[in-house]
């Protein structure tokens, strides 16, 4: 089983690796609205409830795909937007 640093560790290398669609351009809004990767940031909790790298991975594409199919610049902001997102997770 993962530990929740080797988890923190990953997410980080996976929302920094280069993009290769539209929808991983926005991994950098991620990096920068979580900002803090260490297990000090209560807003990476949420990966205690994923247990693989494939489910961190999923979890990531999944935010990615819902920020291109129903986000709306005009109405929200993009930290309020994921936030939510992780809220939902917990």
């Amino acid at each position: 089983m993962l530990s929740l640093e080797e988890k923190i560790q990953y997410l980080e290398n996976y929302l920094t690796m280069p993009t290769k669609n539209y929808a991983d351009t926005f991994k950098e809004d991620i990096v920068m609205f979580l900002d803090d990767f260490t297990s000090k940031n209560e807003l990476l909790f949420f990966l205690n409830k994923l247990n693989s790298y494939e489910e961190i991975e999923n979890w990531a594409d999944n935010l990615c795909s819902r920020i291109v199919l129903k986000f709306d610049y005009e109405a929200e902001h993009i930290n309020d937007f994921i936030y939510d997102y992780i809220n939902s997770a917990n």
